[in-house]
């Protein structure tokens, strides 16, 4: 949700998109506050509903050691999250589901929500993904953009007091203390961080991970990612943030390490460094919106999903800087820009943007 502080000017001209599915979303009086009603929060969910069952198309990433698990189907790999396209977009899917039903418990899908849920997750599955995650070659999978969905999907669950959520949380437990293992164990051994604007991206698994650290009170990873973020981007000055977006960004580098250290750093200290890192320039240049030409494109469509990451990379990083600094409010405009620049194509009925984009939405408007 976003608070006051944006132009009124810069909301009328983002009408026009809102007056096309005002019953989606609500805007306050003053034009300074929109968020997602009980109609709009049932559109996002039918997306991952339709979806979290839905074994093909699949996109595994996975690596056959023999014929015996070269053939084995997405479900027989992954038997709670096998849906969705893909393990990640599946778990976010998850996520999404459970925060709209928190945020809305009366949402006509409620029960669809519950019974998609708890047929995935169960403990049989959840054996049968951390079998999978044992096996020689598959400790490293979904390293680590789905491991930080599948903490922030526990992160959500743990401050829910459902009866539900309660066995959910408890279920997925074994899976994410195998997965924070595997980061422990990672996190000394990252000499460099990934840059990329895609899936690898060290700073937004990291970023995700200290929110599941600190909503967990698990101090031991907290102190690592505190620890490893220092040692990665603390010293970096001169973002090239002229040279983003990629063709297939759904993040962009400078702000998502940008979002990390506003975690990471007192407000002070973080200011500091944020001028250090993105110059005047880069952050004008970042404010620019991507053109995504052609959303039937699986790779291609990922620029929607930049405009959301940049709006909650650019809420947070504006909340971090001081009252009167001239770069929040630039970055908090520009925020509803890139938020109302994809909104619309949400769902355009081309699996390659609704698998997954829902999610990306839901976090926007929920920071």
């Amino acid at each position: 949700m976003f608070r006051s502080g944006f132009l009124f000017v810069l909301l009328v001209a983002a009408l026009p998109v809102f007056s096309q599915h005002k019953q989606l979303f609500s805007i306050n009086h003053d034009s300074t506050v929109f968020s997602l009603t009980m109609e709009g929060a049932s559109h996002l969910a039918s997306l991952p509903l339709k979806c979290l069952q839905q074994e093909y198309p699949n996109k595994t990433g996975h690596t056959s050691l023999a014929d015996s698990d070269h053939l084995m189907t997405p479900k027989q790999q992954h038997p709670a999250f096998y849906g969705c396209f893909d393990w990640h977009s599946c778990v976010h899917g998850h996520w999404m589901l459970v925060k709209l039903l928190k945020q809305f418990p009366n949402l006509p899908e409620a029960g669809l929500i519950r019974d998609a849920i708890g047929k995935n997750i169960t403990p049989e599955n959840i054996r049968g993904e951390i079998g999978y995650f044992g096996g020689k070659l598959s400790r490293n999978y979904e390293r680590t953009y789905g491991w930080a969905w599948l903490l922030k999907l526990q992160q959500e669950l743990l401050g829910w007091q459902d009866a539900d959520a309660v066995v959910w949380r408890n279920t997925l437990k074994p899976l994410c203390d195998t997965i924070i293992k595997f980061w422990i164990e990672y996190l000394p051994k990252q000499t460099y961080p990934n840059r990329t604007g895609v899936h690898p991206n060290t700073a937004f698994g990291l970023a995700f991970a200290l929110d599941y650290a600190r909503a967990a009170h698990h101090l031991l990873f907290e102190r690592e990612i505190l620890k490893a973020a220092r040692q990665l981007y603390l010293s970096d000055k001169a973002a090239p943030s002229r040279w983003e977006p990629d063709g297939t960004d759904f993040l962009s580098p400078s702000l998502e390490e940008a979002d990390l250290m506003r975690r990471v750093l007192a407000p002070r200290e973080f200011n500091t460094w944020f001028t250090n890192w993105i110059s005047p320039e880069g952050l004008r240049h970042l404010t620019q919106l991507p053109i995504v030409s052609d959303r039937n494109d699986f790779q291609i469509v990922h620029l929607d999903g930049l405009c959301f990451s940049r709006s909650w990379c650019m809420q947070g990083i504006a909340a971090a800087l001081p009252a009167k600094d001239k770069r929040k409010q630039l970055l908090r405009h520009s925020a509803i820009r890139h938020l109302n620049a994809s909104l619309p194509h949400v769902a355009t009925g081309n699996y390659g943007g609704e698998h997954w984009l829902a999610s990306f939405a839901v976090y926007a408007l929920a920071n």
